[in-house]
């Protein structure tokens, strides 16, 4: 027996490397070792054999080698072969071998002697055949690495695949970012306010980071944070004479600059407080306080100024607490003052630095306070260009994409076929077309011969909508997709040229005499880089900048009877008319209500004559100024949300300055009813919804449709009920005069039931409240041109009615003309909406409790003498002020003219 030791290095496996003669079948059953051995890089083979032991390692792993202790015996034989072994042992036959070894060995030992392969290959020793000795023909497909943005590559003998994990980025060599290029992207998606990935340079180096996007307002804000706490201190008998505070991001300058160059504003707040700490030391000497901004520039003006002014914001207002200095820390109190404002200059931004000066005299302190960097818009996704001659066109520079290319635009078009893009070279060209209505087609050469990959819609795509276009072309494979459509996918073949190149200028358009395109190109990028089509076409003929129209496409996210508005560089959602609120009025605007609180929205301005409402009511005029609709109504559409656990209680009540009336209540069983008073009947026209109970705490929705006598309702999910008004009942609402939330609180007579529901008043949330166009929550909630319609008792809360909000104390029964028993129904409302419910002060208190009880003693006399003539009506507090006064009337007209008495049939009769 003899001790065997065997090395040998490889680099793809695909048969054993090393197979002796006289013991090969034991060997191959034996020893099973190694994983990925062939990805194309080196490995080394040790094998160790001696008497009853053998030991197998792959790449000098001694803890994973395989090892064995069973009985054995290794007889050398005379000859070894390496890389395969013949099927029948004949040194004239080497055309049969068995599955064999592909790819190259170097360094082969055998009992530690290093095999002279250039003996081997002149015949000296040994033999070989289908060999190329001394060098080694695989290519290495790994080299240069073809995977993008830190992928892993791997191989086989043929090919090479790519591993994005982790990266970021996909596709078949990790190309494609996983993520939208900005904020504005994720808000086209029905994305809500959150932490987003965004990607500013798409395909490019600059990678993924993550950034706070909001979508509350018409343009989205990005914001960027640091590390530096707000208000951080310096100084205070520090030794040091400057102190600089370094700001570290959530993500690189680079990545930030990508941001800000394509925004359309940005910002970012800066603050310093200072104690006996000078800042620019204005007017006339040096900073000892700047500010180091992008590329490590240094600058020296403060938020609320700009670029090469030395002031702070106090200096160009020129409100500084000392006249004298264009900044308020450079007086030099000994008392805490500020300078801070906004530094909106984006090609200087975001600040990285802060260096704090005259710090080191005693008593000199300072607090800095830096704000996140947070730009508006995105300029890049809605950069855009007219075609408006089938000869027009824009050219830019050569597009470099050697080995790997992405394309991506929006286009719409009335046009049937057109090119959209061009590059040439010599033979190498790429080109992008739509080929007919249905068909875009993506074309290029490589050297290899033209290639073309055509996607065929189902649909038109010339409907002037916008539609999507993304082409990749890379050394694996190239794509074509067409809006979410499946994409095509043409591999590109093992062997042959792979690179692209170009020379000419880059067409967008018509280019040597061809068919150019007709409609718009927006949000063009190659390679990650948007190409700016607007400045282009600012200064070539037949081109124009921006394109019109986006409400045709994008006009569906406006919801809830948003209206799309077009705009120059894209489109917003108009929701004033709706009771939502948001970029795509998709979110709801409600309030939490507490006990005794009520919402008085008057469908005319507060300044309207009495004789001018009555002369609209009996002459049928129109007024602009009742947002419902007209003066009398043959239809409305009521909607809202609402919860609450507490019953009975008046939900919604819509008056009249006749008797008709529409209210929406929650019976004492919780059940709802809505209740309709036309014109033609003594007695209201009832629904009752019994099917479940509406006062359970969770939110509900009614949704209320009238047409004349045709009244629709549904509820939550169930599905709509239709019901019938009564051949008597007029079609008409006449006059409606104002809409109550919470409690009733009008002049005039009030049903019995309603008029018993209203004590003590809703409690619970109310939400997407709307009467025709009226939103009136909205109103109240939000600086709107109908908020003067709006009056409030108590404090209105806003809440998304999910969750209870933080509540506010019950209104006291002294200022809720309501909370009284039936005894004392007759207490006289004074006809003033307390918007913010303080209390007065004890004189007037004092003051409105003697005439209180003054005017309580005279109106009981005459309520009991009225009560007997008028058996079986009710009718609300009377205005405050009616014992001076000539009339009911002239008391209500001097208390508040919004609150006008109801025509009954007496009112008309005096008024003719």
């Amino acid at each position: 027996y003899r001790k065997h030791n065997i090395a040998a290095a490889v680099t793809s496996m695909y048969g054993s490397p090393l197979i002796n003669n006289k013991c090969k079948m034991f060997l191959c059953f034996l020893f099973f070792l190694g994983s990925g051995l062939n990805d194309g890089q080196w490995h080394e083979v040790r094998f160790l054999a001696k008497e009853n032991f053998a030991v197998l390692t792959i790449d000098g792993d001694e803890a994973s080698a395989v090892r064995t202790n069973s009985p054995l015996q290794v007889k050398t034989g005379e000859k070894y072969l390496f890389g395969g072994f013949p099927l029948q042992m004949n040194d004239s036959d080497h055309s049969l071998f068995h599955h064999s070894f592909q790819g190259c060995m170097q360094f082969i030992h055998v009992d530690d002697q290093l095999v002279d392969l250039q003996a081997v290959e002149q015949g000296q020793l040994g033999s070989f055949a289908n060999v190329s000795i001394d060098m080694c023909a695989i290519i290495d497909r790994c080299v240069p690495n073809h995977c993008e943005h830190d992928g892993k590559c791997t191989q086989t003998w043929d090919s090479f695949k790519c591993t994005c994990d982790g990266t970021g980025y996909s596709g078949t060599t990790c190309h494609n970012s996983i993520y939208e290029l900005s904020c504005e992207a994720y808000k086209h998606l029905g994305k809500t306010s959150n932490y987003y990935w965004i990607d500013p340079d798409g395909s490019g180096a600059l990678g993924p980071l993550k950034v706070y996007c909001n979508m509350t307002e018409d343009k989205v804000w990005t914001t960027v944070y640091h590390d530096l706490q707000m208000q951080t201190s310096v100084g205070g008998n520090s030794l040091e004479k400057v102190s600089v505070l370094q700001l570290n991001y959530s993500a690189t300058m680079d990545q930030i600059s990508a941001i800000t160059s394509s925004a359309e504003y940005c910002e970012q707040f800066i603050s310093y407080s200072c104690k006996m700490s000078r800042l620019l030391n204005t007017p006339e000497g040096n900073p000892y306080t700047w500010w180091v901004g992008k590329a490590n520039e240094k600058h020296y003006y403060w938020g609320g100024s700009g670029p090469g002014i030395q002031k702070c914001a106090c200096g160009i207002e020129r409100n500084c607490t000392d006249p004298k200095y264009y900044c308020n820390c450079d007086a030099d109190y000994k008392q805490w003052r500020k300078d801070s404002g906004m530094l909106s200059y984006k090609e200087h931004l975001p600040v990285s630095q802060v260096v704090v000066g005259d710090i080191d005299r005693p008593g000199s302190e300072a607090k800095i306070s830096v704000g996140p960097v947070r730009c508006q818009g995105d300029r890049n996704y809605w950069n855009a260009a007219s075609f408006i001659t089938s000869s027009s066109y824009l050219h830019f520079s050569t597009f470099q994409g050697e080995t790997s290319a992405d394309i991506s635009f929006y286009f719409k078009t009335s046009a049937s076929d057109g090119v959209f893009l061009e590059n040439l070279g010599n033979t190498d060209f790429i080109k992008l077309e739509l080929k007919s209505a249905t068909e875009v087609s993506f074309s290029f050469d490589v050297g290899n011969g033209p290639v073309e990959i055509i996607v065929r819609s189902p649909n038109q795509l010339n409907d002037d909508q916008w539609h999507r276009v993304s082409a990749e072309r890379n050394v694996k494979q190239a794509s074509l997709q067409v809006d979410q459509l499946p994409p095509e996918v043409r591999k590109a073949p093992t062997e042959g040229h792979t690179r692209l190149e170009l020379y000419s200028q880059l067409y967008v358009g018509a280019a040597g005499g061809q068919q150019g395109f007709l409609g718009c190109i927006r949000s063009l990028r190659m390679n990650g880089i948007t190409l700016d089509l607007e400045e282009r076409a600012k200064v070539t003929l037949g081109v124009k900048p921006g394109c019109s129209g986006h409400c045709t496409s994008y006009g569906m996210y406006c919801a809830n009877g948003g209206k799309c508005v077009e705009k120059y560089n894209g489109y917003s959602c108009d929701c004033s008319k709706t009771a939502y609120d948001g970029p795509f009025c998709i979110k709801d605007v409600g309030a939490f209500f507490e006990e005794g609180m009520w919402l008085r929205y008057n469908f005319h301005s507060p300044g309207t004559s009495m004789k001018d409402l009555v002369s609209r009511t009996l002459l049928s005029s129109t007024d602009p100024e009742i947002t419902a609709t007209n003066h009398n109504l043959n239809k409305e559409e009521l909607s809202f949300s609402f919860s609450t656990t507490k019953s009975p209680c008046v939900l919604l009540y819509i008056s009249s300055y006749t008797q008709d009336f529409m209210a929406v209540l929650v019976k004492p069983s919780g059940n709802l009813q809505i209740r309709y008073s036309l014109g033609g009947t003594k007695e209201p026209y009832n629904i009752d919804v019994d099917h479940r109970n509406m006062a359970n705490g969770q939110p509900h929705t009614v949704n209320i449709t009238r047409n004349e006598r045709d009244i629709i309702l549904q509820i939550d999910h169930y599905p709509p009920a239709t019901y019938n008004l009564p051949a008597a009942s007029d079609i008409q609402f006449n006059s409606p005069k104002a809409l109550f939330l919470g409690k009733v609180i009008e002049i005039g007579k009030i049903d019995q039931d309603i008029y018993k529901y209203n004590t003590p008043g809703f409690t619970g949330c109310l939400s997407r409240v709307q009467f025709n166009q009226i939103a009136p929550l909205k109103a109240a909630l939000r600086s709107t041109n109908t908020s003067s319609h709006v009056h409030i008792q108590g404090e209105l809360v806003e809440s998304n009615c999910g969750a209870s909000p933080l509540t506010i104390p019950p209104m006291s029964a002294a200022t809720d003309p309501w909370h009284l028993d039936s005894a004392s129904a007759d207490f006289p409302y004074n006809g003033q909406a307390i918007g913010d419910g303080v209390n007065r002060n004890s004189a007037i208190i004092g003051g409105v409790i003697a005439v209180v009880i003054f005017t309580i003693l005279c109106t009981l006399v005459f309520l009991i003498r009225y009560m007997f003539r008028h058996k079986g009506t009710y009718h609300t507090n009377e205005a405050k002020g009616a014992e001076s006064a000539e009339s009911a009337d002239a008391a209500i007209m001097n208390n508040d003219p919004n609150f006008t008495e109801t025509i009954d049939e007496s009112k008309k009769e005096w008024l003719i």
